[in-house]
């Protein structure tokens, strides 16, 4: 802690304590406004410089500006700012001396009534004046703000306060995930929850979180997807879920991951790729409409109508127009890795087909990706849980969804044959044998769950933040997540 932040906090400790020598107490029990400045701004709109009202309200909201000793004072809320006019005219005596222990930043309770100053501005002529939380750290400066990134994300409650441009984006972000929501209850999707902690990594390909729990005394996996217990459901009759939460994954930090983050997933019964293919771009529109108001957005300059059909080109193919290289001629590993070789791509590390086809993509096709597109048909090697392509067994029915350069969402025709699930979980075993820690493993009850029968499903899953990202026009994924994982500071 700087001296100079010392002083400030000596000083407004010094106020803390007048206040209560005084038998006042500056953090009360409740408080109970009934107006806010943004209704205020708008209903009197029309009242002219110069003018009062017999209207009284009660505001309450942080102190951001404190001028003439108090006698104006800006007071921001949730909505919005109004001003407060505090005058000896109006005000009990001790209220006028309260004014004296009041520093910007803290959160006020004023009463009076609705005028408009001779020089236009709306303010409350307050005839009581409370202080309902004394802040004992000062703001940053008022015309910088927190500019320091960093200290930005650690103290994401003063960027708050501060930058209306970051209290707009999240809450955006949590209107973006509202009507998500909505959308999948008005198409007959029941909202599920399932556990957060899993006995056995499974649903996707990461590294877990470990954890412990003590009674039983067993390690439990922070969950990295939902998807098979959401399908469990399915199997149990439940033919329309979705489920909106927290996913864990021990991986990387960069613009577009964070090691916790909001996931969606859902799963329709007797559908498949195809209908999650209609599925997905109807969503982002319906949420873009309802959010912006607008199918249109910008993405680093580019303008992308969400509004028109969503193009879809295989995984092979994109690649082999990007590079030339045609991988469904590579019949092995050894062939695959030299042929990526032959193209830029050192993808010796990999330890399967669809892993080096993966690679070529992530290097030489996914940053072109601006307008939406329908990835379609990965290799079978890389996505266990899809069903074999009906038309070419090296594939399965599974495409990733792009926006904008950036991965938003992926689906799957669901795969239902125990015995085939059984082989593809035994193939991930052997992955992870090799070395592969990001190989889901062999869930016996799952397997037991699609010998009870699991019809015929089409199930997608989307990263909100993601989403939030592209909706808000974010830079970073930490821009649209209220508390970012961040390094210790030390």
């Amino acid at each position: 802690m700087s001296n100079e932040t010392n002083i400030h906090r000596e000083s407004r400790l010094n106020k803390l304590h007048n206040l209560q020598e005084k038998g006042y107490n500056p953090y009360p029990y409740c408080f109970k406004p009934n107006a806010q400045a943004a209704d205020l701004q708008e209903k009197y709109k029309d009242l002219e410089a110069g003018a009062d009202t017999q209207d009284r309200v009660t505001i309450a909201g942080r102190a951001m500006a404190v001028r003439n000793n108090g006698m104006f004072i800006d007071v921001k809320d949730y909505s919005g700012k109004i001003q407060a006019f505090c005058h000896k005219n109006h005000l009990p005596e001790e209220d006028l001396g309260r004014l004296k222990d009041l520093d910007v930043g803290d959160i006020v309770g004023i009463s009076g009534y609705v005028r408009r100053t001779p020089r236009g501005e709306l303010s409350i002529a307050a005839e009581h004046f409370d202080i309902i939380s004394k802040s004992l750290q000062a703001l940053p400066e008022k015309f910088h703000g927190l500019t320091d990134m960093d200290a930005r994300y650690r103290q994401r409650y003063v960027d708050f306060i501060m930058n209306d441009d970051s209290k707009a984006v999240y809450r955006k972000r949590c209107e973006i995930i509202s009507a998500v929501r909505r959308y999948f209850e008005e198409n007959n999707f029941l909202e599920v929850e399932t556990p957060m902690l899993h006995p056995i990594m499974g649903g996707a390909s990461a590294k877990p979180f470990i954890t412990h729990h003590n009674t039983l005394d067993m390690d439990l996996y922070l969950r990295i997807a939902p998807e098979l217990y959401l399908k469990k459901l399915v199997v149990g009759g439940f033919d329309r879920v979705f489920e909106i939460g927290r996913n864990f994954r021990n991986e990387g930090i960069d613009k577009t991951h964070n090691p916790e983050f909001t996931a969606l997933e859902a799963y329709q019964a007797y559908a498949d790729y195809n209908d999650m293919a209609e599925l997905i771009p109807n969503l982002l529109r319906y949420v873009a409409q309802k959010v912006l108001g607008t199918t249109t957005i910008n993405v680093n300059g580019n303008e992308i109508d969400l509004s028109k059909p969503f193009a879809r080109k295989s995984m092979i193919d994109l690649v082999k127009e990007a590079t030339g290289a045609d991988f469904m001629q590579a019949a092995n590993l050894e062939e695959a890795v030299a042929m990526a070789k032959s193209i830029g791509v050192d993808a010796s590390a990999c330890i399967s087909w669809g892993k080096v086809i993966s690679e070529v993509f992530d290097a030489k096709v996914e940053p072109g990706l601006v307008q939406p597109i329908l990835v379609m048909d990965m290799p079978r090697d890389i996505s266990p849980l899809a069903k074999t392509h009906r038309t070419n067994p090296r594939l399965v029915e599974h495409f990733d969804a792009y926006v904008g350069g950036m991965e938003v969402g992926c689906a799957y025709s669901e795969l239902s044959n125990p015995l085939e699930q059984r082989e593809r979980f035994e193939a991930q075993t052997k992955d992870r044998e090799k070395g592969d820690d990001e190989a889901q493993m062999l869930d016996e009850d799952f397997i037991n769950a699609l010998e009870n029968g699991f019809p015929p499903t089409g199930g997608m899953g989307m990263g909100l933040d993601r989403l939030a990202i592209l909706l808000t026009g974010a830079e970073t994924i930490r821009d649209v997540i209220a508390f970012p994982t961040l390094r210790k500071k030390d």
